[in-house]
């Protein structure tokens, strides 16, 4: 197993795009919800725990061998905002591009061919993973951590944080990445016996609303 892999897949300067996105920041910034360390680190966790862990299990599913195209008619089901599943493609097209320039993959090359317009971007990342040699627990801790250090970045830059006290908070939260990645992991490993409902459909509906807001603004600094 190339667990040195890891580092390059969950790397912020690996080429798939998520620096030009907020993962809800954006919005939460300008309504008032995140002002502070304090207020970006409790978005983070529950952008973990909710988003986070339905594209952790996604990934770690995609991972594990289980068919990408049911994956991705279970990420959309579990996206029922359009304007996130436009953007969970649009990253998914930049992922596969990454992922296929990266690593050699008839998988990848298939899933590309199948979802021309892009697959969701957690499904792509744990296909990635898998042909990278990784692990499941391993693609779901690298979407895991995605769904919270994209935040954190993005806060950085509206807010003028210190990146310090964002990158203090992220450590933080490694006790509870465990827990997401872990239970990502089980829910992909029932899938044999429970099939895709095995996969978890945790709700965030702040999340949704803002999201369909924020893709209708004139003016913004981040895609989403």
């Amino acid at each position: 197993m190339n667990r040195a892999a890891l580092l390059v897949l969950a790397d912020g300067r690996f080429p798939a795009g998520g620096h030009a996105h907020s993962g809800g920041a954006e919005p939460a910034v300008a309504a008032g919800r995140i002002k502070d360390p304090e207020s970006l680190e409790d978005f983070c966790r529950g952008r973990l725990h909710t988003a986070g862990l339905v594209a952790a299990a996604l990934a770690a599913a995609a991972a594990a061998g289980h068919d990408p195209l049911e994956l991705d008619e279970a990420a959309d089901a579990r996206t029922p905002v359009q304007a996130l599943r436009t953007t969970a493609r649009k990253l998914g097209r930049q992922m596969m591009r990454a992922a296929r320039a990266t690593w050699t993959s008839a998988e990848l090359d298939q899933l590309a061919a199948h979802r021309p317009q892009g697959a969701h971007q957690p499904v792509v990342l744990g296909l990635a993973a898998r042909s990278a040699g990784l692990a499941p627990l391993d693609a779901a801790y690298a979407a895991g951590y995605e769904a919270v250090s994209g935040p954190a970045a993005a806060a950085v830059r509206l807010l003028s944080l210190d990146p310090f006290d964002a990158t203090a908070l992220l450590a933080r939260l490694a006790l509870d990445l465990d827990q997401t990645a872990a239970a990502a992991a089980a829910a992909a490993q029932r899938i044999p016996k429970e099939g895709m409902d095995a996969l978890p459909a945790a709700s965030a509906p702040l999340l949704d609303i803002t999201a369909q807001q924020h893709a209708a603004w004139a003016v913004r600094l981040f895609a989403s």
